[in-house]
């Protein structure tokens, strides 16, 4: 799945140039009269040569002995030993999103199906199976909830049936798929009524500040022209990093000294952003427990104070959760969406300290949009949620690339 921007642009494709051939024509006249003039002139010092010294004709055979070229050749040697070398350094970058993923939710899978293989193995799905099978599910952090609904479905179809661990797991893919595809969600911009406000949200540590700087740079690659807005005036850190980003995408950024205050901050953005003819705003907010009443007061000023300057922003708050929380997330989504009205969810960290199953459950629980996934540090590493590929990779079924 791409993002929906990049598939809206398509690539400029320029006419060929007519111009070239009549170049190479031109040049290749040009060749011709400069080898008819080139002749000639050999023709008059062959003519001449003779005549004046035909003995010392043999003199030029020393030349044979002064040809070092063949002993030049090792330069071919060397060109072809450089070539393989950057091979190497593209293995890292070739690998695929889906391999990444999966490679990312290796430690919630294996978790996942360690309750399933060999149980399963050519047993018939009785009550006791169905058990252990729930108990596997809520232990992968797929919530209780899920888990009856999942069970429920197999004592349905399956009961009683002898059935292989694998088509436990391929039934389990399909079934967290149907639980997941309706939050698969495309995060869409609309520009008509620019800028596109996008408000940042989440606890200390979740990674705000690197998803802002992932989606700068999908946004730009895009063709869109993006703005940030570094509202995390509690850590100078953030502050840089953002400048960082800002660098690296050739994006603008409104950024003070720490300490500032982060309503007047955003409101300068957003005013900024009118004024240059910015397409988005991405405006990170400081790390907030979602517990401490206070902070959560603060941000419900910034969002008012940006509602005075565009009253239809933000147009998106995106939430971002660390997927090493597990069933914690929960609690996050529950607070932050009656103080800023969150409308996503970007989760991060799917990477081998997971706990990817608690996706089901808060899916199953609240059914707020999943707009992309993180798997590392780099922007290919957050991309779009797929529900299909998600699930496959969380049971462990092998994913078709």
């Amino acid at each position: 799945m791409r993002w929906p921007w990049q598939r809206k642009k398509e690539p400029k494709v320029e006419a060929p140039q007519a111009q070239p051939e009549t170049d190479i024509e031109a040049d290749f006249e040009a060749e011709v009269e400069i080898e008819a003039e080139a002749d000639d002139i050999a023709a008059l010092v062959r003519a001449t040569v003779p005549d004046t010294d035909p003995e010392p004709g043999p003199e030029p055979e020393p030349e044979p002995e002064i040809e070092p070229e063949p002993e030049i050749e090792p330069e071919p040697e060397i060109e072809a030993a450089a070539e393989p070398e950057p091979e190497p350094e593209a293995s890292p970058l070739s690998s695929s999103w889906l391999s990444r993923l999966t490679g990312g939710l290796a430690k919630s899978s294996a978790r996942l199906t360690s309750g399933i293989t060999g149980a399963f193995n050519r047993r018939k799905l009785d009550d006791d199976a169905l058990e252990e099978l729930e108990e596997a599910l809520i232990l992968a952090d797929l919530g209780a909830a899920p888990a009856a609904k999942i069970v429920a479905d197999f004592a349905k179809t399956r009961f009683n049936k002898e059935v292989t661990d694998d088509e436990i797991r391929q039934a389990l893919a399909q079934q967290i798929t149907a639980i997941l595809r309706p939050v698969e969600v495309p995060l869409e911009i609309d520009t008509s009524n620019a800028p596109h406000v996008i408000l940042v949200v989440g606890v200390n540590g979740s990674g705000k500040t690197t998803t802002i700087g992932k989606l700068s740079q999908h946004f730009t690659d895009g063709g869109h022209r993006v703005l940030l807005a570094a509202g995390d005036t509690f850590r100078a850190a953030a502050i840089e990093q953002l400048q960082i980003w800002a660098d690296r995408t050739g994006s603008e950024i409104v950024a003070k000294e720490q300490g500032s205050d982060a309503a007047a901050l955003a409101f300068e953005a957003i005013t900024r952003a009118k004024d240059v003819g910015a397409d988005i705003v991405l405006l990170d907010t400081a790390g907030r427990l979602h517990n401490k009443a206070d902070l959560m007061d603060e941000l419900s000023k910034v969002v008012r104070v940006i509602k005075k300057v565009h009253p239809e922003a933000p147009h998106d708050t995106l939430l971002v959760l660390d997927a090493t929380t597990g069933q914690n997330a929960l609690s996050q989504v529950e607070i932050f969406r009656k103080t800023a009205d969150i409308t996503g969810l970007i989760v991060t960290k799917l990477d081998g300290t997971a706990k990817g199953g608690v996706m089901v459950a808060l899916a199953d629980k609240f059914g707020l949009p999943v707009h992309a996934v993180g798997v590392g540090e780099t922007a290919a590493d957050l991309q779009p949620f797929d529900a299909e590929e998600f699930a496959q990779a969380l049971t462990g079924v092998e994913l078709a690339d």
